[in-house]
């Protein structure tokens, strides 16, 4: 597995055969097809093709989004999403990036731990609900139990193929110059290491995100996930519809802001220079 950091940009020459891109070309490409998307869903339901009652109209839907916005229940259930997501982010990434170093620098942990990672690392952490239940009930904690799971093997993976990319040479190098074992994680192994940890850390965020509003909407934990259960099964569809647009937004706020910090934190990168200046 490899670093997913974007390519660099082609730059178009004078004579070149590169297509010149139009600026803002991309945006607006985005913004007329989600306006096409909104178009649909206000069409669809309201020629008939499909029924109201399971697919409301996106002015419905607009409507109910609007009417979220002044519910204390609301904000109360989206800071509980968060606080779980966050929570459960913080222990994966902080357990995925110390297991990971410390397996990856070790060889025999490395070789002694390859098969139990790659059983573990597979199974679905839906399957594991029954568990926190039984253990935590459907609190907090249950939440935590799925979210961490899930997102520490994202972490850990993406950190012992970082470990495993330090050149040799390099660390031959420092050897020779006296560094110690600490030393050469700090100035040889992290900064190989670091665009594959932030891989893993955007991965999970998003796969955190994923697994909290599962707990709340298979588990009935407090947040996003238990209103759109209560929502369905009360009949109220296009509040339901309005949560779950409000889970996509969400998750498209997780994914810009772990991009960010992703360029902020490797700005030193070639790869990210590349991308910055074409």
């Amino acid at each position: 597995m490899t670093s997913t950091l974007a390519p660099p940009a082609r730059s178009t020459r004078a004579g070149g055969a590169g297509q010149t891109r139009l600026p803002g070309g991309t945006a607006l490409l985005g913004v007329l097809g989600f306006a096409t998307f909104l178009a649909l869903i206000e069409a669809v339901p309201r020629v008939g093709l499909v029924s109201p009652d399971y697919l409301p109209p996106a002015s419905r839907i607009g409507v109910a989004l609007a009417d979220l916005v002044g519910e204390s229940t609301f904000w109360t259930a989206l800071g509980d999403t968060v606080r779980g997501w966050f929570l459960g982010l913080v222990i994966a990434v902080a357990l995925g990036i110390v297991v990971g170093f410390v397996i990856g620098t070790v060889p025999v942990l490395r070789e002694a731990t390859a098969s139990t990672i790659e059983f573990l690392r597979p199974i679905p952490s839906v399957a594991l609900i029954p568990l926190a239940v039984l253990v935590f009930g459907t609190d907090l904690r249950s939440v935590l139990l799925l979210v961490v799971y899930a997102a520490f093997w994202q972490v850990l993976v993406q950190v012992l193929y970082g470990v495993q990319d330090v050149d040799p040479v390099a660390q031959e190098t420092a050897r020779t110059f006296g560094l110690g074992r600490l030393a050469r994680v700090r100035h040889v192994t992290w900064p190989t290491a670091l665009p594959y940890v932030l891989t893993g850390v955007r991965l999970a965020a998003a796969v955190a995100l994923i697994l909290a509003i599962t707990a709340e909407l298979v588990i009935g934990a407090p947040g996003l996930g238990n209103e759109i259960g209560a929502a369905q099964s009360g009949g109220a569809v296009a509040r339901m519809y309005a949560l779950i647009v409000v889970t996509g937004l969400l998750g498209v706020a997780v994914n810009v802001l772990a991009r960010r910090l992703e360029r902020w934190l490797l700005a030193w990168h070639p790869s990210v220079r590349r991308e910055v200046t074409a």
